[in-house]
This record gives structure tokens, sequence and C-alpha cells, in this order.
């Protein structure tokens, strides 16, 4: 499979920053225009979209990742040029996050952007005569699996703020939904996105990046779109529905936990090498793990290969770490979306919280077997289960966007650990101040 390559997306249109009055208007005043996407996208023009859309959703990924890695103290984000990180998101004397930080605004922007460009792809294929009615639904399946993706982690930042989901018509934005609202309309997308997967045919009309390996038909792209029906049926705390989702899934227990859906990255002219990747033993810009994840994981677990202990610790504003992130050797390491790992302990968590305990445990049990760890010798009552499910998701899925957001729909954000005195864990992002005061904000 070939590389994303921003350079395709970026012949057919430029996409702009988030502005006052409007989620990223499309602009482009030499190329085709949203407008005559519409009217007459061709089927090239259709996949060029299809391209863009997974190209824009790398943007800003690794800020997300820092954002909510720092405050769920999974890591420390040393910056010779900004120290808004070891300021402001470990909540240092008490301070509230900035609504008009790179933080809070760059994020919300870029993942507003690919809903954008997915939103363009929906109205051309609805307005578009393509090849044959299966094709379509193919179009149409991608495109909400994935925007309900890149909602979710809005969502995630904004949580009580609640977010707007309808921002197809850029001069008359929906409002801003309910935490609970805006959890049932994504989940209702990737519904509909399962639908029209199921009515897709067998092939896709269009070439995904290599990323998506193994999830390239519309059979197997619907396994993805169910695992994160599953993640998202676990925010909401609906756990017989994470279940159902994930019979439909890529589940297996006994296989291959890295399988899953990647983003790609490269070297080659106009694509994105993955910026989360920073040399160890770097001065300036660094990425640390927080000193209690390494203090309190077991020292035979195999998970710790994702961090490096440094030659000397580092240290800025009183924080000190000694071991960097090593979870990507190169700059151009693919970063999951979603995988088997994930799956499992979804599994285990909703067992759990089923009342099967000892389906839970057995779960766990290979989570744990995966990390070269013993089998589970702890309680076993629901409330222990799931502190040890917890702190296995903790291990399995470290920088990848779970921990504050676990801590938080547990109720465990105080059981975080404060470095300093006066630092608080911030509980969401601040609704960004490009929308306040906006029309429907």
């Amino acid at each position: 499979m070939r590389k994303i390559k921003i350079s395709a997306i970026v012949s057919v249109l430029t996409l702009l920053w988030l502005s006052a009055c409007t989620l990223n208007d499309l602009e482009n005043v030499n190329q085709p225009t949203p407008d005559q996407f519409s009217r007459n996208a061709s089927v090239a023009q259709l996949n060029t979209l299809v391209t863009g859309s997974i190209a824009q959703m790398r943007a800003n990924y690794d800020l997300y990742i820092d954002d909510v890695g720092v405050i769920g103290r999974e890591s420390y984000r040393f910056s010779g040029s900004d120290p808004r990180y070891t300021s402001d998101l470990p909540g240092a004397n008490g301070a509230p996050l900035d609504n008009n930080a790179f933080y809070t605004t760059n994020p919300y922007a870029s993942r507003y952007a690919t809903v954008k460009t997915l939103n363009i792809l929906i109205d051309a294929v609805n307005n578009t005569n393509i090849p044959a009615e299966p094709a379509k639904q193919a179009y149409l399946g991608v495109a909400k699996t994935l925007k309900a993706h890149e909602l979710l982690m809005v969502l995630n930042m904004q949580y009580d703020n609640g977010i707007r989901v309808e921002v197809s018509d850029a001069e008359n934005l929906g409002p801003f939904l309910s935490r609970e609202e805006s959890f049932a309309a994504i989940a209702s997308m990737l519904e509909e996105g399962a639908a029209h997967l199921a009515n897709a045919g067998t092939e896709f009309p269009f070439s995904l990046p290599s990323g998506f390996a193994g999830f390239t038909t519309p059979a197997t792209f619907r396994q993805f779109n169910r695992g994160l029906a599953a993640r998202v049926a676990v925010y909401r705390s609906r756990f017989d529905e994470a279940l159902t989702f994930l019979n439909e899934s890529f589940l297996d227990l006994n296989g291959n936990y890295s399988k899953g859906v990647y983003l790609d990255y490269s070297a080659g002219s106009g694509d994105r090498l993955n910026s989360f990747y920073l040399a160890p033993n770097a001065t300036g810009d660094i990425r640390l793990a927080h000193p209690s994840w390494v203090a309190e994981a077991e020292p035979t677990d195999t998970r710790l290969s994702k961090v490096l202990q440094r030659n000397a610790p580092a240290t800025s504003s009183n924080l000190t770490g000694t071991h960097d992130i090593y979870i990507y050797r190169s700059n151009t390491d693919p970063t999951p979306v979603i995988l088997n790992e994930e799956l499992v302990l979804i599994y285990a968590e909703a067992q759990i919280q089923a009342g099967n305990l000892a389906e839970g445990t057995s779960a766990l049990n290979k989570i744990r077997a995966n990390a070269a760890l013993l089998p589970y010798a702890g309680p076993t009552d629901k409330d222990s289960l799931i502190t040890e499910m917890l702190k296995q998701r903790r291990y399995s899925l470290f920088m990848q966007g779970h921990r504050w957001i676990d801590m938080r729909r547990y109720n465990r954000l105080n059981q975080l650990p404060i470095d300093r005195p006066g630092d608080v864990v911030h509980v969401q992002f601040p609704r960004p101040f490009p929308e306040v005061g906006v029309q429907g904000g």
C-alpha cells in the first residue's frame, strides 16, 4: 500500500485555520471549490478527498497526545520555546487552562479541519453520479467512521462543554450539544457508517494507506468501525453495548495485540513526519515518562521498553524525569488509531462491569501474559478488578491518549500524582476563544 501524500489533497483544496466566525472554511481561488465538488466531483476527486482526510488526521496528533498525556500524568513535555507545557498543562498554582493558547485551539482546529474535508466528501457523494450504489455506500461508510473518530477526540478534550457536531454549513453552525448528546451523536454516526459499510460490496473504489492494512475492504473496515463503537460505549458506561460491538470488531483475545489501524508518516516530498518522535537524550525539546509510570510498573513488564533511561536526568520548572519516551524509534514510525490490545482491555472492562468477573480476569491475564507478567493474584472483587484493569490500560495504552480519560470517567482524577505544591489536575479544556460568542456557542 502506498503512503499518504499531503500533496495529493493540497493539489485540490487548501485547509485554512479556525476563524472567529466559522470552522475551518475551505478556500482555494485557483483550484476547484467545495461547491464544485458537490456539483460534479469525479471518482478521482472523491478519492483525493478520502486520501486528504486521512492525511489531515495526523495534524497536531502529537500536540493532542502531549495535552492529555501531561494532564493525565503520563508524561512531561519540556520545550525550550514554550514554558506552558510545564506551567499551564500540569496546573501550576491552580491556574485554569487558557482558551486562546495553542494547546487548546490547535488540536480543536485540526480535528474540525478533518471534519470539514469529510463533510465535503459526504456532500459530494450524495450529489454526484458515481459508478454504482455500493461505491457510494463505501465512501459514506468510511467518511462517517473517520468523522466520528475526529469528533470523539474533540469531545475527549471538551468533555462537559460539549461539542458542535453539525458544522457542514459554515454560515449556520449547529449548536453545542451536551456531553451526553455529543456522545449519542458520535455513536449514531458510527452506526450510520457501519450500515453503509454493510451495503458497500466487497471492495472499495479507492485505496487506503498502509496503516490501514488488514482493513481495506468494506467488511474489514466495518470491524474497525465496530471497535471505535466499543470505545465510545465504554466511555458512556454502556458495557453491554460494548460487548455487542466487540463481537463485530477485530477483537482477537489470542491474536496479535499490535494489529489495528495506524496513521502513516514518511520523509517523502509533501508528506508529514511523525513529530512525536524525539531522539533519546535530547536537550531543549524533550518528552519524558512521568516518574510514577516507571516507579509503579512491575519490574519484569516488557512494556517498560516504551521508555529509555537517559544518560542524565532532565529538569525543568521543578519537574524531573529520568526516562525518555521511546515508543517511536524514528520519525517515520506510524501512530495507532485503535489496536487489538485496546479491544481486549475493553472486553475485560465490559465483562467485569457486567459481573462476569472470572471472564474479565481471564482477559486481563492475557494482557499480563503478553507483557511477560504472571497472572493477576490480587483480590477478585469488582472494585479491585477495575483497579487492575485501569493499571493494565495505563501500561498497554501508554501515550495513546487514554489515561486522563480513563481516570476521569472513573472519578479518579484525584488519584493522579501532584508533583509540585499548588498543581492541579484539569478536568477539561476550555471552549476555544474563537468559539466564545459565536452564534450557536
